[in-house]
């Protein structure tokens, strides 16, 4: 009985950290800043469709570029597989990889 009680304090107490509010615009990491600083490049996945890429030294940040309507752009602006642009820069972390 024992067990089950401390798994379901368990699971309340996850189930409250999920609704925990954060300012998803700002950094935390060692080098805390605010994300409008950095650059995107972009990333062209398989498919041939493009995705904004930040590539913050030990974090990164990925989204799908779309369109006004929504609709996914696939510009062609690099070959499938490929990452362009500066999105390497804004932070003066070294990226080891």
């Amino acid at each position: 009985m024992k067990i089950v009680k401390g798994i379901v304090l368990l699971v309340a107490i996850g189930g409250l950290t999920a609704c925990e509010k954060y300012d998803k615009t700002v950094d935390r990491g060692i080098d805390s800043k605010d994300l409008s600083t950095l650059k995107a490049g972009i990333w062209v996945d398989p498919t041939g469709c493009d995705h904004w890429i930040i590539d913050d030294g030990l974090e990164g940040y990925l989204s799908q570029r779309l369109d006004s309507k929504g609709k996914p752009v696939c510009s062609g602006a690099a070959p499938p597989g490929v990452a362009t642009g500066p999105f390497k820069e804004g932070s003066n972390i070294v990226d080891a990889i």
